[in-house]
C-alpha cells in the first residue's frame, strides 16, 4: 500500500524542451538552485533527439518537484499546452529551455 501525499505547489514551470542540449544544464540548474523551493518543474519533451533530456533527468535526479512528459513534436506552443494540462500550481510560469531564470 503505498503513500498518497497532498502537495500543493505554489508555482508551475513549464519547460518545454526540443534539440536544446547546448542550453539545457544552464536552465535546469537555475530552477535548481532557486531559493524558494514550492515549485514543480514539468519538463515537456517535445519530440527533442538530442541528449536534452537525457542531460535535465540527470541533473534533477531524484527531486520530485521535477516532473517528465514526452510528446510528439508539435511546437512550442503545444508542448506548453502539455504542460498546463499536467500543471497543478497556483501560479503558472513559462520558462523556455535555452534560457534561465535568477535563483530569487
Amino acid at each position: 500500500m503505498s503513500a498518497i501525499v497532498n502537495v500543493t505547489h505554489c508555482f508551475s514551470v513549464i519547460v518545454p524542451v526540443y534539440n536544446v542540449e547546448k542550453y539545457i544544464e544552464k536552465c535546469i540548474q537555475s530552477l535548481l538552485d532557486q531559493t524558494y523551493h514550492k515549485f514543480e518543474a514539468l519538463i515537456i519533451d517535445d519530440g527533442s533527439v538530442d541528449r536534452s533530456i537525457e542531460i535535465a533527468k540527470q541533473l534533477v535526479k531524484d527531486d520530485p518537484r521535477f516532473l517528465f512528459f514526452k510528446k510528439e513534436n508539435g511546437g512550442l506552443s503545444s508542448a506548453r499546452n502539455c504542460g498546463l494540462d499536467h500543471a497543478t500550481g497556483d501560479y503558472i510560469a513559462l520558462l523556455d529551455s535555452d534560457h534561465y531564470c535568477a535563483n530569487d
